[in-house]
Formats: C-alpha cells, sequence, structure tokens
C-alpha cells in the first residue's frame, strides 16, 4: 500500500491518523500514537556538535563538520562526521561480508559467532562503556563495527597465510584501515581505531580508540567461551576459579562485570581502563581460552588447511593476474598485482574461498575444506 495521504497540510504517513492509546502494559495516562505537542525542534549536526561540546568529557572526542579526511568533502547538514562514518561501515560490502568469515568456529552452527555478530557484540560493549563516560558514542561505534573488517577468512589464520606475500606482513586491523577502508574516506580518528585496535599495536589516539580495544578482547573471550560451551570442548566447571569468582561463569554475568569495572575504574583513574584485579581475570579467561579452545588440536589442524588453501589461491592469482576482477591489467610480478591477489583472496568469505579453491584445485582442494569442517 502507498500509505495515508492527509490533506491539512498535504503529507502522507505510514498509518492512520493519530489514535488514543492507553498507556504501557493497560495503564498510565493516554497519549496519541503519532503526534507530538508541537512541530519538532531541529537537531541537525551544528546543533549536535554544539550539544556534544557541552556534555562530552573534557578528554573526549569531538565531532567538527566534514571530520579530517584523506580527500575533503563539505560537511552532512545532518550527520556529524563520525556518525557518516558509522553508516558508510554499515553500509559498506566488507562489512557485510563479516557474515560469511570465521569468528573462531568455521562453517559455524547457527547459534555461534561469526566475525559479523563479534563486530555488533563489540560495539554494544563498547558503546555501553562510552555513553557511562561521557565518550563520543558514534565514533566509538564507528571504530567497533569497522574494527575487523580486514580479517580474511578462516579466522587468524588468514594473517599466517598472507603475510609471506607481503613485505610488511599481513596484519587484519593495518590492513582493514589503510586498504579495506580506504574507499570509504572515512575520518583519521576512525581509520587510527580500526588500524590500533589490537593490543600489540600502538596506543590509539582517542580515548574512544582505547575503549574499543578493551571492549573487543572483553567481548571475544566472553562470546567464544560461551560458544565453546554449546559446542561441548569445555564447560563452565572448567574455568579457572579467578574467572568464576571474579566475573562469573556465564557471558551475560562476564559482560556486565567487565563493563561495570571498566566504567568505574575510567572514571576514578582518569584514563580508559580496567582494574588490576579485573585484569588479571581477563587475561586469566583469555589464556583458557587458548589454550583450550584455539589451540586444541583439532583448531591446529585446521588453521593449518586455512594456510594451504589460502596461499593456493594466492599463488593461483599471481600467476594469472587476468583472472583478478579489477579494472587496470595486473603483470606477474609486479607489486600492485601481489597486492591485488591478496585483497582480492583476503576479502573473501569462508565459503566463497572454499568454493573457488574447489572450482580451481579439484580433489587437492576438497581434501583440505573437509580438513577445516568442524570436528
Amino acid at each position: 500500500m502507498g500509505g495515508h495521504a492527509s490533506v491539512e497540510p498535504a503529507v502522507r504517513t505510514a498509518h492512520n491518523p493519530p489514535v488514543l492509546v492507553e498507556g504501557a502494559n493497560g495503564g498510565g495516562p493516554a497519549f496519541a500514537a503519532g503526534a507530538l505537542d508541537a512541530p519538532p525542534g531541529v537537531l541537525d549536526r551544528e546543533a549536535r556538535e554544539a550539544e556534544q561540546a557541552r556534555l562530552l568529557a573534557p578528554g573526549a572526542t569531538r565531532a567538527r563538520g566534514a571530520g579530517s579526511r584523506a580527500v575533503e568533502e563539505a560537511a552532512d547538514p545532518w550527520r556529524t562526521c563520525f556518525e557518516r562514518d558509522r553508516d558508510r561501515i554499515m553500509h559498506s560490502a566488507a562489512f557485510r561480508r563479516l557474515a560469511g568469515k570465521t569468528q573462531v568456529f568455521i562453517f559455524p552452527a547457527d547459534h555461534q559467532r561469526t566475525r559479523l555478530t563479534h563486530a555488533l557484540e563489540v560495539e554494544q560493549v563498547a558503546t555501553a562503556i562510552s555513553r557511562a563516560c561521557r565518550l563520543n558514542v558514534s565514533l566509538t561505534s564507528a571504530i567497533a563495527l569497522g574494527h575487523d573488517c580486514g580479517h580474511g577468512p578462516g579466522g587468524h589464520a588468514s594473517e599466517e597465510s598472507l603475510s609471506p606475500f607481503l613485505p610488511e606482513g599481513f596484519d587484519h586491523a593495518v590492513w582493514g584501515a589503510d586498504v579495506t577502508a580506504a574507499p570509504l574516506n572515512l575520518c583519521a580518528e576512525t581509520l587510527d581505531g580500526i588500524r590500533n585496535h589490537s593490543w600489540s599495536r600502538p596506543t590509539p589516539a582517542t580515548p574512544e580508540g582505547e575503549v574499543v580495544a578493551l571492549a573487543d578482547r572483553i567481548a571475544y573471550c566472553a562470546h567464544d567461551l560461551e560458544d565453546a560451551v554449546h559446542a561441548r570442548i569445555v564447560s563452565n566447571d572448567d574455568l579457572p576459579r579467578i574467572v568464576a569468582d571474579r566475573c562469573g561463569t556465564s557471558r551475560g554475568r562476564q559482560l556486565n562485570a567487565f563493563v561495570t569495572d571498566a566504567v568505574t575504574t575510567t572514571l576514578e583513574a582518569g584514563r580508559v581502563a580496567i582494574s588490576e584485579p579485573m585484569g588479571e581475570a581477563l587475561e586469566v579467561l583469555r589464556r583458557f581460552n587458548y589454550e583450550r579452545i584455539y589451540l586444541r588440536p583439532a583448531s591446529v589442524e585446521q588453521s593449518a588447511a586455512v594456510v594451504e588453501l589460502l596461499r593456493a589461491l594466492v599463488e593461483h592469482y599471481l600467476v594469472h593476474p587476468g583472472a583478478l576482477p579489477a579494472t587496470s591489467e595486473f603483470a606477474p610480478g609486479d607489486p600492485a598485482t601481489v597486492r591485488a591477489a591478496v585483497g582480492y583472496v583476503s576479502g573473501m568469505t569462508d565459503r566463497f574461498a572454499c568454493t573457488r579453491a574447489v572450482e580451481l584445485f579439484g580433489d587437492r582442494a576438497a581434501a583440505l575444506v573437509e580438513a577445516m569442517k568442524p570436528l
């Protein structure tokens, strides 16, 4: 249907004119659904920038105009520069493809995390901390949603697969900021947060970036454990006592404990941090996950299959650069060809990479795909 037309004023609405509706659960005052007491005042970009200047913490990152971008743009009339970044990431193909990329389990079951659901959970944890600490929630959200867009298929094994082809190696954080997100022309602060969200990288330039780095570890430690428990790889009873006692055994209790501690500690310390006791618990939980989940023999075997399959794909495109989907021609041995091949393979979803490998290499690849299936 085409909606509902009104003569005075000449507008169209999704539903019928406002009707009187009882309050929640049948109680409370009645209200006119869809009606406003008066025309709303404009809360455009400039108004929200002014509001941020007044409400955000002194060290929080302020949005200003179009933002600092590699290619200058005109400011958007309604969205701040970081709201615009968030929208661009959400609508990007790289973000959508995270739905088909491994978080921990290759070919995940219906309720197991993918790289996309991980990004969404990081965003939830990060914005909860950021909002409570009066930081810039839009910047935090943009960094969190974009932080893993540089990941290749097959999880972290893709970094081992692709690193030999690049002089600087393949780091999903750096690749995500400098290559995957390049067409989006994001703000410098957003790119910095994506580039430096890993704890092995330099400290992010903004407190919002530091929040995402902390939220990433909190989120994956809790939800990877939950997935492993559901897969019967480990049991909550196996958790070290320090973890169970300080932050609980369920994902919900763990997230609540870590977020509450992060907010309290950050406000007390004047910098993004968690307390020493909870930091110790997080490290013990992470070590437990590595020993019992990520580095268990079955996972190591699957990772070896991923490495062999992805390297074979890159090597194929280096020999046959004409098969790369590009608008320009690539010559074998050219550094640009190498980066294009790595970029193409790193952008693949798990399923597409496996399907393409089987098409190209037949039984050899089929055996690798079989080795990657859940055990």
